[in-house]
């Protein structure tokens, strides 16, 4: 999505950045590197005794300069981008540079506005991709929060693996987390509908809430295409639908995990069974510890 949102506000270049910036992450993942020490050390040696006229006056000029706050960048973002909603922006460990959220994506700018950088933003001393780590912060839930009694409870085996899934009726690639979730035993799903697809996925979710057994009709319209009988009930879908706008919801499936993790998307069937598999291995750390 934000990628789609660069394209069409940022220009060409930025998108360069973009893709060459990706290809240096990669490769950082995968050289290997020197011992710390010994890089702070051949820092140190090459800037011993160093102090040259330009270094001299950035140092003079960064002292004079105070930090621009951040709600300075978010307005000169948003005035750059109109239309643009920024969540928030922050300071980053780095001289004016600056973390701006957009819905659940990064991207970063200078105080000015008129540079701006998408991809990860790497820690290359400590080996940190802080831009990971930031989004797996912001993209954390509180999995016991979640209103499991507005949700449609399918279980299969001793159900000792639990999930939660917000869903569209017709949404494609829910349909195929169901097809991937037949392949996979002892699991509890819930299921929040959130119809944002269609005009008719309204309907389809009203029938499906009001049928007499909800899990089964909505397993028949997923793994079957059996569409559910007509039926008018009170449904929670309001309540649901505010909740998702509230977690920055914008597309189905969106799944949450008791470790208060998210995925937004269908998972691979071997991605899913090992996050899923994940839930034994903490249960059993957990048993050992009492």
């Amino acid at each position: 999505m934000l990628l789609n949102w660069v394209r069409k506000v940022l220009p060409a270049a930025v998108c360069s950045v973009l893709f060459a910036g990706a290809s240096v992450a990669q490769s950082l993942e995968q050289q290997e590197y020197p011992p710390d020490q010994q890089v702070q050390e051949t820092a140190r040696a090459e800037g011993a005794g160093q102090n040259t006229p330009n270094s001299l006056a950035a140092s003079e000029q960064e002292a004079l300069e105070p930090m621009v706050e951040p709600d300075l960048v978010k307005t000169r973002f948003e005035d750059r981008f109109p239309g643009v909603e920024i969540v928030a922006v922050r300071h980053t460990p780095f001289n004016d540079l600056y973390e701006v959220q957009v819905g659940n994506d990064l991207v970063y700018s200078d105080a000015e506005v008129r540079f701006v950088m998408q991809g990860s933003l790497i820690d290359a001393v400590d080996r940190i991709d802080l831009t990971a780590k930031r989004l797996h912060s912001l993209n954390q839930v509180n999995f016991d929060e979640l209103p499991l009694d507005k949700a449609i409870k399918q279980v299969t085996g001793d159900g000792s693996r639990v999930m939660v899934a917000f869903e569209d009726p017709n949404c494609g690639y829910c349909r195929r987390l169901h097809q991937t979730l037949t392949q996979i035993d002892n699991v509890t799903v819930y299921t929040l509908l959130f119809p944002i697809l269609s005009p008719d996925s309204h309907e389809k979710a009203r029938d499906i809430w009001c049928a007499e057994d909800r899990a089964a009709a909505w397993r028949q319209w997923m793994l079957n295409g059996v569409k559910p009988v007509k039926r008018e009930c009170e449904t929670p879908v309001a309540e649901i639908t505010a909740l998702a706008r509230k977690l920055r919801i914008t597309g189905t499936p969106a799944l949450f995990f008791p470790d208060n993790t998210r995925v937004n998307g269908a998972m691979p069937l071997e991605n899913l069974r090992a996050k899923l598999e994940s839930q034994d291995e903490a249960g059993s750390q957990s048993a050992q510890a009492q």
